[in-house]
């Protein structure tokens, strides 16, 4: 079977899928959480991998930088794959005063400056909102485990440099958690689709604090929130 930009045949991906940016962070998850692990795809580097976590099957994929990327990846999975749930597992910057580096973040909505809402022709403007029997197992997944855990707006920026240096404030005034670049559109092609869709961030860095984390910290540092992932994408099958 295959797609433009994944080698995998009908069977090779679980249900539900993990999916970090980085694709090396996907290779990362494998080898040191899942066992039985088979790579289904390597086109463009953006590995993916199936193998099992307590028992169960579970796959993890990278899904790149951007809302076009995970567009992509997420779209062809919900589609062409047959998977029911992703659960995005990336970086993000932080906003609020109470968030800190390595602290959890789940995006209950997803704000976003990107007009990929423009394609499905609504007559007003669409909230992006994450799955919320995933959204409810997660948050107890995470304290469970301890984790400092927050809930609520995040923002998905098609834009890492700004030219505009107050967007930052403005959305920081809304009580908006923190930036990444892809929930939005995650959401948005769970919601057509009428699959599941969960963001969950830990903060790598503050963008009004003096806080922040190594690429190598951010690539391999994450073992919380995978964890919780990995717990969350087995009580989901």
């Amino acid at each position: 079977m295959g797609t433009p930009h994944n080698a995998a045949e009908k069977g090779q991906i679980a249900k539900t899928v993990l999916m970090p940016g980085d694709p090396l962070r996907a290779k990362y998850i494998a080898e040191t959480y899942l066992e039985d692990v088979e790579c289904f795809n390597t086109v463009r580097n953006m590995l993916g991998y199936t193998g099992t976590y307590k028992g169960k099957k579970v796959s993890v994929m990278g899904g790149g930088m951007g809302i076009p990327s995970i567009g992509i990846y997420s779209y062809e999975l919900y589609h062409f794959y047959d998977v029911e749930s992703i659960i995005r597992i990336g970086s993000a910057g932080g906003f609020q005063d109470d968030v800190n580096v390595m602290d959890i973040v789940i995006g209950m909505g997803a704000c976003t400056n990107s007009n990929y809402a423009h394609q499905y022709g609504l007559p007003g403007t669409f909230a992006p909102i994450a799955d919320y029997e995933l959204l409810e197992k997660a948050v107890q997944i995470a304290k469970a485990q301890g984790a400092s855990v927050k809930v609520g707006n995040i923002l998905s920026s098609d834009t890492f440099y700004d030219d505009d240096s107050t967007a930052n404030e403005k959305w920081k005034k809304m009580g908006v958690l923190a930036v990444e670049m892809e929930a939005a559109a995650l959401y948005m092609n769970a919601a057509r689709a009428g699959k599941k869709a969960l963001c969950m961030l830990t903060i790598s860095d503050h963008l009004f604090k003096d806080e922040s984390l190594s690429a190598a910290d951010r690539q391999t540092g994450f073992g919380k929130m995978m964890e919780i992932a990995l717990n969350l994408a087995i009580l989901d099958q």
